[in-house]
């Protein structure tokens, strides 16, 4: 893992929602993630995507969880009793009154996409769209702590880190659940710095309680650590951003060494991967890590 003056920075990333392609291979849809995941990088670091050697940890295609994208008339309610668990879940942290909360695991989608766009001025048919997405994607995921899909996701982004041996992994959204449960996994992975963006893992009663190690402690005390082979960990989060609940993961976390907010979302571009890579709080936090290792 060691470079030399002028080598490019090596970086694994790892991505959240909505990246399953059913019409193409694993290995085109890596590909053309790590052209895009480097530009929006490059571009908010000012520097050439040359500095960078970027892989893309790809596993949206082993959660098996079904079309990714909805078209603007479907009214598919999610069915899943996990998914409106974790909605509800997600409501009580956001705030939500009281008998929205209470009434979740039975109301609309449309309902909960609506009381979440009226508080955080989003568009309601595209929030209604991404909490369909996400939380399918999430409540896939989190459902078995041992299940195939959720142990191969885990496997393939720990792969990814030791083909690669990155000095930094970039994490986002559902991608930072799954990379600290790879990252748990496998403490022999070394990584100078992990960023998380926008990350759900604090998430009470919901995600933070399915976690794989468990947090430790009794209740309202419990805390999950650092992974063991990471030297540096700073969470990155939009104060707009209603999946980065709560934003601040140090209340839940022991050996979070910075957290950085800043404003990056554009309209609906709330939890958009490319809006964190190109924001200042990034090109901050990697920047010295172009240098090589003293």
């Amino acid at each position: 893992m060691s470079t030399s003056s002028g080598d490019p920075l090596a970086v694994v990333a790892v991505h959240g929602v909505g990246y399953r392609n059913a019409r193409a291979t694993a290995e085109h849809v890596r590909a053309g993630h790590i052209q895009s995941w480097t530009r929006h990088l490059a571009g908010g670091m000012g520097i050439e995507p040359a500095r960078l050697d970027l892989d893309f940890a790809y596993y949206a295609h082993l959660l098996h969880c079904g079309p990714t994208v909805q078209g603007p008339h479907d009214t598919d309610e999610l069915q899943d009793p996990l998914a409106k668990e974790l909605i509800a879940a997600w409501l009580a942290e956001l705030g939500a009154p009281q008998p929205v909360a209470q009434g979740a695991l039975t109301m609309p989608l449309r309902y909960a996409a609506s009381w979440v766009a009226g508080n955080f001025s989003l568009d309601g048919r595209l929030t209604e769209l991404f909490i369909r997405v996400f939380f399918r994607e999430v409540a896939t995921y989190l459902a078995d702590a041992d299940s195939p899909a959720r142990t191969a996701a885990r496997e393939e982004v720990a792969a990814c880190i030791a083909r690669h041996r990155p000095r930094v992994v970039l994490a986002h959204s559902l991608g930072t659940v799954v990379t600290y449960e790879a990252l748990h996994a496998h403490p022999e992975l070394q990584v100078d710095l992990l960023v998380t963006m926008g990350s759900p893992l604090a998430l009470p009663h919901g995600v933070f309680d399915r976690l794989v190690p468990a947090p430790t402690g009794a209740p309202p005390a419990r805390l999950g650590v650092r992974p063991a082979g990471v030297a540096r960990w700073v969470n990155i989060a939009d104060p707009g951003d209603p999946v980065a609940i709560p934003p601040r993961l140090a209340r839940a976390f022991t050996g979070i060494n910075e957290e950085l907010t800043d404003p990056i979302h554009p309209t609906f571009g709330f939890h958009h991967a490319k809006n964190y890579l190109s924001c200042k709080a990034i090109a901050a936090t990697l920047t010295p890590y172009l240098s090589p290792r003293r």
